[in-house]
């Protein structure tokens, strides 16, 4: 049963260090996150935009339509008017008289007859004329400017998130590759120093691409050649793991780690190497490790036990190993 425990706790070291490994590619799916947010923003704006256009552009050419037929039906107007005068000089001219010379009142029929005929036949040849058209063309035109306005609008905002995006990516790579240059650095020294004569490194998948690359670990304890992890012996994939864990911790510094059995499987040898690193972190760090190791509870400052008194009430009993710093 120990034995059993002792995988156990070794797997759920190896599932540990493997979620911690995994908070980088996290953070990376979240900024992510966000870039596809800001993407699926940029499409909806895209979107906008070219139904803006395709309306702006059918308002635009309805309203030159509406330009046009004004424009014709002004110059038809002004054609009339200027036959109707040509005609009334004509016939002023014929009569040999000023129109100021004609009597108040008095009306030639005929002649007025001729004109009204002339004047409905000029009238005809312009064809139906929408009284509304101007109207119309005014609203079009104001449609068009708030049209107008709108696709600046959008244009603007998809500049602004283009921005947005271009920082976020930015920002993420050189979070992403500062911190792998630092931990990529620290996995060799740390798995030498748990696996003396070993190697050890970490590559990425697809380096020219770092927003979606993937994180591969290669290890090699000394005197075997392993393609794949799951060959390793439980001892030798917890302090793998373990490996990793102080890299990042050694990269990225934290005021305080917690460890939670992370040394059950190791013999003796492994563990005295595994507490000699502990003792470099705590000297900038705290530990609080969870431990059943009495090599790890000798070099702790302070050991808090859980016990169950006889009554079932759960008792906390703690002691100070060593002295307080003065």
């Amino acid at each position: 049963k120990a034995a059993r425990r002792r995988r156990e706790r070794a797997g759920a070291v190896a599932e540990l260090a493997e979620e911690v490994a995994g908070r980088a590619k996290r953070g990376l799916e979240e900024a992510a996150a966000r870039r596809d947010e800001a993407n699926d923003q940029l499409a909806e704006a895209r979107d906008e935009e070219r139904e803006l256009k395709s309306r702006l552009s059918a308002a635009q050419k309805d309203a030159a339509r509406l330009a046009e037929r004004v424009g014709k039906a002004e110059v038809e107007r002004d054609k009339a008017q200027g036959r109707l005068d040509e005609l009334a000089r004509s016939v002023l001219d014929r009569l040999g008289v000023e129109l100021s010379d004609l009597p108040a009142g008095e009306v030639d029929e005929a002649a007025e007859k001729a004109r009204a005929a002339e004047a409905k036949k000029s009238l005809e040849s312009l064809g139906k004329v929408n009284p509304l058209a101007l109207e119309e063309y005014n609203a079009l035109e104001e449609r068009y400017r708030y049209l107008a306005g709108q696709l600046a609008d959008v244009e603007r905002a998809r500049a602004d998130l283009e921005g947005v995006i271009e920082e976020v990516d930015a920002l993420i790579l050189t979070l992403f590759r500062d911190a792998w240059n630092d931990v990529q650095a620290e996995f060799p020294k740390v798995f030498e120093t748990l696996f003396p004569g070993g190697e050890g490194r970490l590559y990425l998948t697809d380096p020219d691409d770092l927003l979606a690359t993937g994180i591969e670990l290669e290890a090699r304890p000394p005197g075997k050649k392993v393609k794949r992890l799951s060959l390793l012996s439980g001892g030798e994939k917890s302090l793998t793991a373990l490996a990793l864990l102080v890299s990042i911790f050694r990269a990225r510094p934290s005021p305080f780690y917690v460890m939670d059995e992370v040394e059950a499987a190791l013999d003796d040898v492994n563990l005295r190497r595994l507490l000699a690193l502990f003792e470099e972190l705590r000297e900038d760090s705290q530990l609080i490790v969870i431990t059943h190791q009495k090599p790890t509870m000798d070099i702790a400052n302070v050991l808090y036990g859980v016990t169950m008194r006889g009554d079932g009430v759960t008792k906390v009993i703690s002691q100070r190993m060593k002295p307080e710093a003065a």
